[in-house]
């Protein structure tokens, strides 16, 4: 609540400053909220928020656990006429701003302000109400306007006159499971229809109920059952056949409606108004014969010892079942323990004389009335019901204790009902953490507040309350968000899984520990995680010193996933870590590969002479630098010769033989010659080599005068043999070199020659009987 400055108040009296002051149902104050903005047009309770829209359009989200934090947003242009009036439910706010618009937000996260479809007004409607996207026919939020005589359903999309001819309206409200429509007319009559205008329901003049104070302050449902008026501190409940109840809480009062009664509140009572369920009544309602009731009367003469009990049981014998569930369902609509206390007594009494009965039920409310009675003592103040607690869910009452900091309750109900710890151990830990940073010292640690005590809280209490391991990831961000970064780390030691820390560290800028916990996870996804992340973060030299895995052996797995990573994706970073850590050997290896994937001459020149030099930079690497520079002078000599013959030929890339070869194949004889001796070509390759090459040529004149030059250091079966290779093969010349081969071997060549007479002729000369035969 904040005080209403537009209402007089004796000067007197000092208000100061306004505050916002939150209190439990049971008066007990929460906290108070110093308000600096505008005055509020709107003051909304979440289950863990509280949301204060300004006259100005400008919003704040409190977190209800430590209000003195907030995040505050602004509806934008659209909302600059001011704002008029809002409306919120769990999930978003509708406002109408001063130009006569409606805009929907949605969420609490500072999202756009959507505006919704046009209406064309011209003044600001006598009454308008919101039917939330749950209860709402198309799942999104929708408005009932009150527009002179008739009432216009508005979503984002468009408008619909639902043409009735009542209006205007000076309140409307919505039934809780968005069935139903109460209407107060102009003319001083509860108009009750259904939501689609289908049906007419009831309708009641209010004239009597008033007693002359006119059209009534508030109108609320009171559940699904019944419309509650009021004027002042009079509260009036009106029934569907007119029928009414009175409650006088003077001066004034307040309602809420809820999903099965009325809350009123007044200056001294937080009181709860209901239609008497259906299982109450039929266990004690005067005279019922209902089996529940005669079950209950059953207990009584138990108790008394009386033989009634027998008898009774007796007569209900076959729906025995059916009275034991209605006193479980009534015991849990009861809110005095007594009487839940007797009722779940006359159910265990009606089980003793069943033969089969599921029990879950039963162990099911109980513990359920458990965790009611807890959360409705004064001290905490919940006062929900039943089919509050079930139709919002277990988890949410969790959170919404854990929102007002009753960690030890919310984590006793999670226990208590089997549900998981992690969230309330999250949230202690989150707000202990918030405290020592705000106070310094948290009271309660009794000056334990510094980073070694408070880990080490944090880690006894989710080691011996965390069920199946709470993760420490979130809340060491949380202390690395409020400034507490030695904090930050000293909890993520405790994190089992490493991709929870290493994104953490990352953002703490802890590199070092990130690419260690990284590499020591064995994880290769979250090793180049971190090594993409440092090497768009940190400046080469860093990068690189922080690999260095002579400083750092653990992290030599690291050093080798970057080189596998750089090979493939990143030459130029390989290069670069191959330099900085003076491996030049790689480094030379590396410019070797590239020379050997380029397809320009000059690029492949320029990449042998790096590395040639840095091979040359190393004692143990002379042999390789020799050769490197061998090959560097043999592409020189290889372009060299394609520049003077004008490129007509392509010898750039070749090995020595492959060179020497060509030359020869295109009869640059002396060229060859050149690169024989400048790279001392062996006389048995260089005779292998001339030998192809003429025979590619089909140069027989040369090949024989080849063949006379000298005596062959390869012998002359190759030439037989490599004549014979050709396509087509030459029988015709090789059977001229058969003479000068080896006397053993010319019988052989001959038949290989086809050449049967010289090959019998050369038998006979060895007198080769066997052979000749």
């Amino acid at each position: 609540m904040i005080r209403d400055d537009r209402k007089l108040l004796l000067s007197s009296k000092h208000p100061g400053k306004p505050k916002i002051q939150i209190y439990t149902s049971s008066g007990l104050p929460l906290s108070t909220i110093p308000w600096d903005l505008s005055p509020p047009v709107l003051i909304h309770l979440t289950v863990t928020s509280l949301i204060v829209l300004t006259d100005e359009g400008v919003y704040r989200v409190y977190d209800l656990s430590n209000t003195a934090s907030y995040r505050q947003y602004s509806l934008g242009s659209d909302a600059e006429s001011g704002v008029v009036e809002a409306k919120a439910w769990e999930e978003g706010m509708v406002v109408l701003t001063g130009s006569l618009g409606w805009l929907e937000v949605r969420g609490w996260n500072g999202g756009r302000a959507i505006p919704m479809a046009a209406i064309g007004l011209t003044e600001p409607p006598s009454a308008w109400t919101l039917i939330p996207p749950d209860q709402s026919p198309t799942g999104h939020v929708q408005l009932l306007i009150s527009t002179s005589s008739t009432i216009v359903t508005l979503d984002a999309l468009e408008r619909i006159d639902q043409r009735i001819s009542r209006g205007p309206f000076s309140h409307i409200r919505v039934s809780p499971n968005g069935r139903f429509l109460a209407l107060i007319t102009i003319t001083g009559a509860l108009w009750v229809v259904s939501s689609d205008f289908g049906r007419n329901l009831s309708e009641v003049d209010i004239a009597e109920l008033s007693e002359g104070a006119g059209m009534p302050e508030r109108v609320e449902w009171c559940g699904d059952n019944a419309v509650v008026l009021s004027w002042g501190g009079r509260v009036v409940v009106v029934g569907p056949a007119g029928e009414s109840l009175r409650y006088d809480h003077p001066p004034a009062v307040h309602l809420v409606g809820e999903l099965d009664g009325l809350r009123i509140i007044s200056s001294s009572t937080c009181e709860f108004v209901q239609k008497v369920p259906d299982c109450t009544l039929a266990v004690f309602s005067p005279g019922s014969s209902h089996p529940a009731a005669i079950l209950y009367d059953a207990l009584d003469h138990f108790d008394r010892k009386s033989p009634k009990a027998d008898e009774s049981i007796r007569s209900i014998r076959p729906d025995l079942a059916n009275a034991v569930d209605t006193c479980v369902e009534a015991a849990g609509r009861e809110i005095e323990v007594t009487w839940q206390r007797r009722l779940l007594k006359a159910a265990q009494f009606g089980r003793a004389f069943m033969d089969l009965y599921n029990p879950s039920d039963f162990v099911g409310m109980a513990q359920t009335l458990k965790v009611l009675n807890a959360v409705r003592y004064y001290e905490v103040g919940i006062p929900i019901t039943y089919e509050q607690y079930i139709a919002s869910s277990p988890s949410v009452l969790i959170a919404h204790l854990v929102s007002r900091n009753l960690h030890l309750l919310a984590l006793r109900i999670s226990q208590h009902l089997g549900f998981r710890p992690d969230p309330v151990l999250k949230h202690w830990a989150t707000s202990k953490i918030a405290r020592s940073s705000q106070n310094g010292v948290d009271p309660s640690d009794r000056g334990t507040g510094d980073d070694e005590s408070i880990c080490r809280a944090i880690v006894e209490k989710f080691e011996k309350e965390g069920e199946r391991g709470v993760s420490y990831a979130e809340i060491a961000k949380k202390a690395w968000e409020s400034g507490r970064t030695r904090l930050a780390t000293m909890l993520l030691d405790h994190e089992p899984r490493a991709a929870e820390q290493v994104p953490l560290l990352l953002q703490m800028k802890e590199e070092n520990i990130a690419l260690t916990k990284a590499v020591d996870s064995g994880d290769t996804d979250l090793v180049y995680q971190v090594l993409l992340h440092l090497r768009s973060s940190l400046s080469p030299g860093d990068f690189f010193h922080l690999l260095d895995d002579s400083i750092s052996p653990q992290l030599r797995p690291a050093v080798n996933l970057l080189q596998v990573f750089a090979k493939q994706a990143d030459r130029g970073l390989l290069r670069d870590f191959y330099y900085q850590d003076d491996r030049r050997t790689e480094s030379a290896c590396l410019e070797l590969e590239e020379a050997g994937q380029q397809d320009d001459a000059n690029e492949r020149l320029e990449h042998l002479r790096r590395a040639a030099k840095s091979f040359g930079e190393s004692k143990d690497r002379l042999f390789e630098a020799k050769m490197t520079e061998d090959a560097h002078r043999l592409l020189t000599l290889q372009q060299s010769y394609e520049r003077e013959l004008d490129h007509k030929f392509t010898f750039s890339g070749l090995s020595v033989n492959a060179f020497a070869h060509k030359l020869l194949v295109e009869g640059f004889g002396k060229r060859a010659e050149r690169v024989r001796n400048d790279w001392k070509v062996p006389d048995k390759r260089w005779w292998w080599i001339k030998l192809r090459a003429l025979a590619q040529r089909r140069d027989w004149e040369g090949l024989e005068n080849f063949a006379r030059s000298k005596k062959s250091p390869i012998g002359y079966e190759p030439f037989v043999t490599h004549l014979l290779s050709l396509s087509p093969p030459q029988p015709t010349h090789a059977a001229t070199f058969v003479p000068r081969c080896d006397a053993k071997a010319r019988a052989d060549l001959y038949v290989l020659c086809g050449d049967w007479g010289k090959a019998a002729e050369s038998a006979k000369e060895r007198n080769d009987r066997t052979k000749l035969e």
